[in-house]
């Protein structure tokens, strides 16, 4: 069985559930880890948007490690109701939404600081969510979008400032 925790600071060692979710892909803690050691200058009192949220990991992540607010998206009632169980103890400023991807960003008025873009991968949709970040204006200045997949050339005019892989899959931090 998969274990599913929370890897540092305020809710570290809290398990969360959701790593049998079908059609998710949880990040492993090595990855989680290497990730977040990556993006550690950007988290403290930002903004997250933790869209394809799944289990809520990566959100979650980012608010035990000091982010000031998340706001998790995903169109999956079983993945909505998982982040809610994970988030019940909690008492920072966090919304969960049952919502489709383009529908949020296209409808949403607030910026970011972080995002993560973890999309299932059959469903061919990284480029475009990052398309409507950029026409919508919706990554703060300094901000960084934090994206993870498989078999798929980045188009994009945002900078990437870090990248790694981890067998197939990549991890590239994006930047204005």
């Amino acid at each position: 069985m998969i274990d599913l925790r929370v890897i540092s600071g305020k809710y570290r060692g809290k398990k969360l559930k959701g790593f049998d979710i079908d059609g998710t892909r949880p990040t492993m803690d090595r990855v989680k880890e290497s990730l977040f050691g990556m993006i550690q200058e950007y988290v403290n009192d930002s903004i997250v948007l933790d869209l394809f949220a799944g289990s809520g990991a990566l959100g979650i992540e980012a608010i035990s490690q000091g982010a000031r607010k998340c706001i998790f998206i995903d169109n999956n009632v079983k993945c909505i109701k998982t982040i809610m169980d994970n988030v019940s103890n909690f008492d920072e400023d966090i919304k969960v939404i049952n919502c489709d991807y383009k529908n949020f960003l296209k409808n949403t008025d607030l910026k970011f600081d972080i995002i993560f873009l973890d999309p299932p991968y059959r469903a061919n949709v990284l480029n475009k969510s990052i398309k409507i970040i950029e026409e919508r204006g919706l990554l703060k200045g300094g901000g960084i979008i934090v994206c993870e997949y498989e078999n798929v050339h980045l188009e994009t005019n945002l900078k990437k400032i870090k990248e790694k892989s981890y067998g197939p899959k990549i991890i590239s931090i994006l930047s204005l």
